[in-house]
């Protein structure tokens, strides 16, 4: 699992920052995630005259990669765990530091392109909660769709 939340982190830098990557950028950030997910996997990967160049171009240091990701493991294997009160306020100080850098039109737009896309079966399992009909979640996801969208919707 974490090595597919960074592979589309690394794919996708528009999910954390307030970018958009131009197709160029985006090959480059394909190659790059490639070059990570083949540091991070335990298999061997052969190469050959077939093999795609966005493997080739990182082969000779893949294995100094690997090096790299046992020992970050390894590191994290012997460090100490912090409490939850500790990682609550280190996150509660991270954004109070970056509270003002952050966009939150673009992250709400992001959102909304996610709630979009799962749209009917997320206002279907707001319908079937009770929790969420007592509190009309359904009802105000519509109006925020329509509002949005300056659709009308069966209200």
């Amino acid at each position: 699992l974490p090595l597919r939340f960074w592979i589309n982190i690394l794919k996708n830098p528009q999910f954390i920052f307030d970018v958009q990557a131009s197709d160029h950028v985006d090959a480059v950030l394909s190659v790059i995630a490639q070059t990570f997910m083949d540091s991070c996997t335990i298999a061997e990967h052969k190469l050959g005259r077939d093999s795609p160049i966005n493997k080739l171009l990182y082969a000779r240091d893949i294995p100094r990669y690997k090096q790299m990701v046992e020992r970050y493991y390894a590191d994290i294997r012997q460090t100490i765990s912090a409490s939850d009160q500790e990682m609550n306020s280190a996150l509660a100080e991270l954004s109070r530091n970056y509270a003002g850098e952050v966009n939150y039109l673009v992250a709400l737009h992001e959102l909304y392109k996610y709630i979009n896309k799962y749209y009917d079966q997320i206002i279907t399992a707001l319908e079937e909660d009770p929790t969420a009909q007592k509190m009309q979640l359904g009802y105000r996801l519509q109006q925020i769709a329509a509002a949005v969208e300056n659709k009308v919707t069966d209200l």
